[in-house]
């Protein structure tokens, strides 16, 4: 296995750094398909006899599994390299996936939480982190472009798992033609052993296929001082141990959190949600079982293109600026979403479309601000630390639109008004990451490591 090792990435002089992100996008593509768990959502509540909070919790045990195993296995990512990494998270997310599936064929909700929750968030952790510091370190000139080139795969996995999960199901399932279909447990059981073929497939290739630059490599043209003078962008470091002792960190991480939670709200009850806010008086919603579906794939299409134009433009405007928009436009366009959103279709997409973009936005932004704040000495590592706010954001999120829609009535009689208490709650949430993001300063010099300890990969934080 002396593949895997970081010594057989190094790139040969030459190198073109353009071949590197359709190697992250194979694993991040791949693991993406965490935010299309919506289209089999209601289809485990009936096979399970379970509530939308207990089935919610297979989605939230894989965040919080994803922000923890990120946080510990940071700097083993930022030491041992891509590639080992992306691999190891390849063996975990599958693995995930036939547990899960097991789980369901057993009718043992347990196995599904152990299975994709668990085994499956740590693969999730590892994965997502990754390719991330290594494209930071191929494109120091552009940070914003390269991480979201590296995380917009994660944000359109389900524009993909999506409609592949919806027209699996339906081949699986004999009753997919009848009305008011809902998939069996069964289907969804084998549409988890399927996926899990392919994306063994696709991920073991983006490790393959992965490179990291030599210690002296830069950039043609490329003046590493000219990065001094942009608003806090320092050209020191600070390693991923005094980060954490820094209210700069702190302060990301309520502003992330805040983001995250309000976005991942409706990300993981998108399919029903849509069809709860166009309900008809006679309980059947306008919007049908397969809209809502691609609707899950058009906010897919939002969040990845968010993950993109929003971190690009984040190169021009500043970090700080474009968190601004993230979360104080998002508050003002979650408020017109729970007051007006159910009056036209047109309106509720276009709404949710663009929240989704400053959701994944602020993902694609976070590594390129951590680097401007803290240098890129452990970025990987400070970044796997700060994903902590996605694992409880991933509890929060779920758990604040669960409990409002548990609270106010049962799945298929939920209408928009039920939703506006969880929704309005979101808005306290940005204002507060609004707050936290005006507070972000440089990073006192005391924090910044000494010249001559950050041109070697650390071995501990």
């Amino acid at each position: 296995m002396s593949w895997l090792d970081r010594d057989h990435t190094i790139a040969p002089p030459g190198f073109n750094r353009w071949l590197i992100p359709p190697a992250a996008l194979a694993v991040h593509l791949c693991i993406g398909q965490a935010y299309a768990t919506s289209v089999y959502k209601t289809a485990l509540v009936e096979h399970f006899d379970a509530s939308l909070t207990q089935i919610g919790l297979i989605f939230s045990i894989a965040i919080v599994m994803l922000g923890l195993s990120a946080a510990v296995m940071g700097t083993w990512v930022d030491t041992n390299g891509p590639r080992k990494a992306m691999f190891t998270s390849a063996m975990f997310w599958v693995s995930g996936f036939l547990v899960g599936a097991l789980g369901i064929f057993t009718n043992q909700l347990w196995l599904v939480y152990l299975g994709y929750g668990v085994i499956g968030g740590i693969g999730l952790g590892i994965g997502y982190i990754s390719p991330v510091s290594t494209l930071i370190k191929w494109f120091p000139d552009r940070p914003g472009l390269a991480t979201g080139m590296a995380i917009m795969g994660f944000g359109g996995g389900a524009l993909i798992a999506s409609p592949l999960s919806t027209q699996l199901l339906r081949m699986y399932d004999p009753n997919s033609g009848t009305e008011g279909w809902v998939a069996s447990g069964e289907a969804v059981g084998m549409l988890f052993v399927t996926l899990a073929v392919i994306y063994l497939v696709y991920m073991v290739f983006g490790a393959f296929t992965i490179k990291v630059p030599a210690a002296d490599w830069r950039p043609e043209g490329f003046d590493p001082s000219t990065l001094k003078s942009k608003p806090l962008v320092t050209s020191d470091n600070v390693s991923a141990k005094n980060a954490i002792r820094t209210k700069q960190f702190w302060l990301v991480w309520i502003a992330l959190f805040c983001n995250v939670t309000a976005g991942i709200g409706i990300l993981e009850q998108a399919a029903p949600m849509i069809q709860d806010f166009f309900r008809q008086p006679d309980g059947i919603s306008a919007v049908s079982v397969a809209v809502a579906g691609g609707f899950v794939g058009l906010l897919s299409i939002g969040n990845m293109a968010g993950r993109f134009a929003w971190s690009t433009t984040s190169d021009h405007i500043g970090r700080k600026r474009i968190y601004m928009v993230y979360l104080g436009v998002g508050a003002i366009l979650y408020t017109v979403l729970a007051l007006a959103g159910a009056s036209t279709t047109i309106l509720y997409v276009l709404l949710a479309f663009v929240i989704i973009s400053f959701y994944g936005g602020g993902f694609a932004t976070v590594p390129a601000y951590l680097r401007d704040l803290f240098g890129t000495f452990q970025v990987g590592a400070i970044h796997g630390r700060l994903l902590t706010a996605w694992s409880a954001a991933g509890i929060a999120g779920p758990l604040i639109v669960n409990g409002f829609l548990d609270a106010r009535g049962t799945p298929g009689q939920l209408v928009a008004a039920d939703y506006q208490p969880a929704l309005l709650t979101m808005v306290g949430l940005l204002i507060i990451g609004f707050i936290a993001n005006l507070l972000i300063k440089p990073v006192d010099s005391r924090f910044h490591e000494p010249k001559k300890t950050t041109t070697e990969p650390a071995m501990e934080a």
